[in-house]
This record gives C-alpha cells, structure tokens and sequence, in this order.
C-alpha cells in the first residue's frame, strides 16, 4: 500500500455562508475532481467545508478535502483540472498532509505570489 496524503483545495470567501456562486463553485470543484482523480486511479474526494476559517475567526474559506496518493501527481492533476475547467484557478491554495497523522497542512501552492501560510 502506497503512503496516503490529505490534500485540502482551499478558496476564500467573502463570508460564513458563501454566495451562491460560492455555492456553484463548490459543487463543480467536487465534481471535477471527484471524477479526475477516479479516472487517474489516484485517489478520492473526502468532503468539504465552508465558514469560518480556525487560524483567524475574521476570514472565510471553502475547504475541499481529497484523499490521494503519489502526492506530486495529485497536486499536478488537481491544479490542471482547475485551470482548464476555469474554476478560479487565480484564487486557490493547495495543501497536503499525510493521511492518518497528526500534523499540520503544508501549502504545495498558491495562485497569489508571495504566500507562504496556510490553514484551515
């Protein structure tokens, strides 16, 4: 059995609840990826989240949240999918953490320059 990974796709939001567009992109990212990583034999979608991110109660974020192995090609085939379907590849931060181990996201990348942080 190869090592697992969590890999958590992260959007801000605006708000708690989100927009409905906030709402139409949730869906389709879970779609997308959902069917790509099934397809690639790399892994599986495992859920979302939306509201208040923990690390600071002022900001907003939808988190979607995969389980995946061989996690460079994971991260290659999650950022692919995004920019050619165009679900807001110029927003996203990508992360991962191994599967069944208590440690903390490493952001693997991030649209905007310059960040370095992630968090849920």
């Amino acid at each position: 059995m190869s090592e697992q990974f969590w890999l958590v796709v992260q959007y801000p939001l605006k708000s708690a609840k989100g927009s409905q567009r906030d709402h139409w992109l949730k869906d389709k990212v879970m779609e997308y990826l959902e069917t790509s990583l099934a397809d690639a034999n790399l892994g599986y979608l495992d859920g979302f989240d939306m509201g208040k991110c923990i690390s600071d109660p002022k900001k907003y974020a939808l988190n979607i949240f995969c389980v995946v192995k061989e996690e460079e090609r994971s991260i290659a085939l999650v950022k692919r999918v995004l920019r050619e379907s165009r679900l807001e590849y110029t927003r996203v931060k990508i992360a991962t953490m191994p599967y069944g181990k208590e440690e903390t996201y490493t952001l693997k990348y991030a649209a905007k320059k310059g960040v370095t942080d992630f968090s849920l």
